[in-house]
C-alpha cells in the first residue's frame, strides 16, 4: 500500500525500465533449479574462500574479513533481488535472523526494496475477471490502469466504486502462486543440504526455519487473511482517533485481489512535506511509539512490518496504516515469560535471563550453559550501565545478536519481529524528533507492565511471584544433599569429566604438530631432489622434471609453514 500516491508512480516508472527474468506469467522449473542451486554453490564456494589465508593479498586481517563480508552481503542482497519475489520475501524474512548469519548479512537484506517494475493494464483486467466473474467496468466505476505502486507480490491501483466510494484495489502479480511451489520446493532441497552440512547445519534447525519461511509466505499472498488481519488491526483502534486502518470492502475481494479504502496522506518519513502542513513532528513521534507499543503490550496483535512506506500521516494528524500481509502475535503465555525475563534484566541475574530464554523457546539448552551465561552477564553489565531513558533500542538489538550469532541463540521470529520493528520506529522518531528516544517513551507502558497486570491483582502477582521463588528456593535447598551425595558416588566411579583449557598448553602443541609438519615436508624435499637427481644422471629427463616441480611444491609449503611458525612465537 502506499500513502504518496502524487510520488510513487514515478518510483514505479523508474523501476520499469529494468528486467528481471522472473518477471513473467509462465516459468521454467528446470531455469529455477539452475538459477538457484547455482546461488547456493557460489555462495558456498565464497564462504569456504572467506577464511583461506592465500585469498588475500597480503595478510589476512579483520579489516579484511570485514570487507570481504560486506561485498558479500551487498552480492547477496542484489541477487536476492534478480532471483525474485520468493527470494525478495525470504531476504526480507531473514534480515530478523541475525543469529544465524552474521550482522553485514543481515544490515545488506534489511535494505532489500521491494520496488519492483509493474505487469500490464492486460493482465490486471484478466485476473479480476477471473475471480469475480465479471469485467473491471462491471465491478468499478473507474479503474485507473497506471498503478500506484508496484511490489514483488503485487501492485496498487485507484479506483471508485458505483456507489461512489473511493477505493485502492491490490491485484496480485500472476504465476505468483505456481513460482512459490517451484521455488519452495527447490528450496526444501536446499534446507535439507544445509541441514546435513558439516559447518552450517551444526546447532541450526533449517528445516524448521524453512517450514516456517513456508508458512509465513503462504499467508502473506492470501489477500482474504491480509483483509482479515486489517479488520482485526481495525478493530483494536477503533477507540483512538489518532490512527486509521482502511476499511475493506469484501464484495471487491479474493484471495488475489484486496479492495481498501482509500486513505491519502503524507509519507511519514517525508519530514519536510509534514511540516509543510503545519504538523508537529515530536507528537508524531511519540504517536508512533504509542501505537506500536499499544499493539504489542494491549492487544498483542501487531503490524510486523512497520517500515516508513506502510505509515503516512493524515491532514489532521493522525497516524494510517497500510499493508497488513505480515502480522505478528504475541500470546498471554509468552507475555509472561517475558515477564520474567524483564525481572532478570532488572536485576542483573543471568541466571533467570538464561532459563527464562529458555522457557521462551530463544535459547537451547546445552550440557554446558557456562560460556552462553557469561555472554548474557556481560550485556547485562554493560547494557545497566546507562540510565534507562538513554538506551538505544536499536543499540541493544545489535548487542543481542552479536552475541546470538554462532550460539545456541534461537529467537522466534516474534522476538526479532518486535526488535526489528522497535529498531525502525526508533529511526523514524529520530527522523521526525532529533531528541527521541523510543526507551522513554516506553517507559509508562514498561512501568505498566512490571507492576501489574491489571492493578487489580498486582498484589497477588507480587505475593505469587514471591511464593514461586520461595518455593524455588525451598526445593533447591532441600535437594542438595541428594545433589552432593549424586555427585561424590560419581566421583568414585570416575564418572565426572574435567575439561581444563590451557592457552599456553594449546600454543607448545600447535608447535609441536608444526615441528611435525615441517619434519615431513624436508623429508619430501629431500627425498624428490635426490629421485631427481639420480633420474637425471640416468637421463630420465621428463621424469626428473616431475620429481624437481614436486620437491619445489613440498620446498614452498614448508616456507610458508616456517613463516607462520616464524609469526606464532613473535605473539605474546
Amino acid at each position: 500500500m502506499t500513502s504518496t500516491p502524487n510520488v510513487v508512480p514515478n518510483v514505479v516508472s523508474a523501476e520499469r525500465g529494468k528486467s528481471y527474468r522472473w518477471n513473467r506469467k509462465r516459468y521454467s522449473r528446470t531455469k529455477r533449479t539452475v538459477d538457484i542451486w547455482s546461488f547456493v554453490f557460489r555462495f558456498l564456494g565464497a564462504r569456504w574462500l572467506y577464511k583461506k589465508p592465500w585469498s588475500y593479498t597480503g595478510k589476512m586481517t579483520p579489516e579484511k574479513l570485514a570487507i570481504r563480508r560486506r561485498r558479500q552481503a551487498v552480492w547477496i542482497r542484489e541477487t536476492f533481488l534478480e532471483l525474485g519475489p520468493t527470494f525478495i520475501k525470504l531476504g526480507q524474512l531473514f534480515s530478523t535472523r541475525a543469529d544465524l548469519f552474521p550482522s553485514e548479512y543481515v544490515e545488506e537484506l534489511s535494505k532489500l526494496q521491494d520496488r519492483v517494475p509493474a505487469f500490464s493494464y492486460e493482465l490486471v483486467e484478466e485476473i479480476i475477471t477471473s475471480d469475480f466473474g465479471k469485467t473491471i467496468p462491471q465491478l468499478f466505476k473507474s479503474f485507473d490502469p497506471i498503478p500506484l505502486a508496484a511490489a514483488s507480490l503485487g501492485q496498487v491501483h485507484r479506483a471508485q466504486l458505483h456507489t461512489g466510494e473511493e477505493v485502492v484495489v491490490k491485484v496480485q502479480r500472476p504465476g505468483l502462486v505456481r513460482l512459490f511451489k517451484i521455488d519452495l520446493s527447490i528450496l526444501k532441497g536446499i534446507a535439507l543440504y544445509f541441514q546435513g552440512h558439516p559447518y552450517w547445519g551444526k546447532g541450526r534447525d533449517w528445516v524448521g526455519i524453512y517450514e516456517e519461511c513456508c508458512r509465513i509466505l503462504w499467508e502473506e499472498i492470501d489477500y482474504l487473511n491480509e483483509g482479515r488481519n486489517a479488520d482485526t488491526f481495525r478493530r483494536n483502534f477503533r477507540q483512538h482517533d489518532w490512527a486509521q486502518v482502511p476499511r475493506v470492502f469484501w464484495r471487491y475481494a479474493s484471495p488475489r485481489v484486496l479492495t481498501l479504502e482509500y486513505m491519502p496522506g503524507i509519507k511519514i518519513s517525508h519530514y519536510d512535506a509534514l511540516e509543510a502542513a503545519g504538523l508537529d513532528r515530536k507528537n508524531l513521534a511519540h504517536l508512533g511509539a504509542r501505537a506500536y507499543l499499544h499493539q504489542l503490550l494491549d492487544d498483542g496483535f501487531f503490524h510486523a512490518d512497520p517500515h516508513p512506506g506502510n505509515i503516512a500521516v493524515s491532514p489532521d494528524g493522525a497516524l494510517i496504516f497500510y499493508d497488513f500481509g505480515m502480522m505478528g502475535q504475541v500470546q498471554p503465555v509468552t507475555r509472561e515469560r517475558l515477564m520474567v525475563t524483564f525481572i532478570g534484566i532488572a536485576q542483573r541475574d543471568a541466571d533467570l535471563v538464561v532459563s527464562s530464554l529458555v522457557d521462551l523457546g530463544a535459547l537451547e539448552e546445552a550440557e554446558d550453559m557456562g560460556p552462553v551465561r557469561r555472554s548474557v552477564q556481560y550485556i547485562l553489565d554493560n547494557l545497566m550501565d546507562k540510565p534507562f531513558e538513554e538506551q538505544s533500542i536499536t543499540e541493544i538489538s545489535d548487542d543481542l545478536y552479536e552475541i546470538a550469532y554462532d550460539q545456541p541463540f534461537r529467537f522466534p521470529a516474534t522476538f526479532t519481529f518486535v526488535m526489528r520493528a522497535f529498531s525502525t520506529l526508533e529511526g523514524v522518531g529520530k527522523g521526525l524528533d532529533p531528541e527521541f528516544n523510543f526507551m522513554e517513551a516506553a517507559k509508562p507502558f514498561a512501568a505498566k507492565l512490571m507492576s501489574n497486570n491489571d492493578l487489580s491483582n498486582s498484589t497477588e502477582s507480587l505475593f505469587g511471584e514471591l511464593g514461586r521463588q520461595a518455593a524455588q528456593v525451598g526445593s533447591t535447598a532441600f535437594g542438595l544433599p541428594r545433589r552432593l551425595e549424586d555427585t561424590l558416588d560419581k566421583l568414585e566411579r570416575g564418572d565426572i569429566r574435567v575439561r581444563v583449557r590451557s592457552i599456553e598448553t594449546d600454543r607448545i602443541l600447535r608447535r609441536v604438530s608444526s615441528v611435525n609438519m615441517a619434519t615431513n615436508y624436508t623429508l619430501l624435499v629431500g627425498a624428490f631432489v635426490l629421485s631427481a637427481t639420480i633420474l637425471l644422471v640416468y637421463g630420465f629427463l621428463w621424469l626428473a622434471i616431475a620429481a624437481f616441480i614436486v620437491a619445489g611444491v613440498a620446498g614452498t609449503a614448508l616456507l610458508r609453514l616456517m613463516i607462520q611458525m616464524g609469526r606464532a612465537d613473535r605473539l605474546p
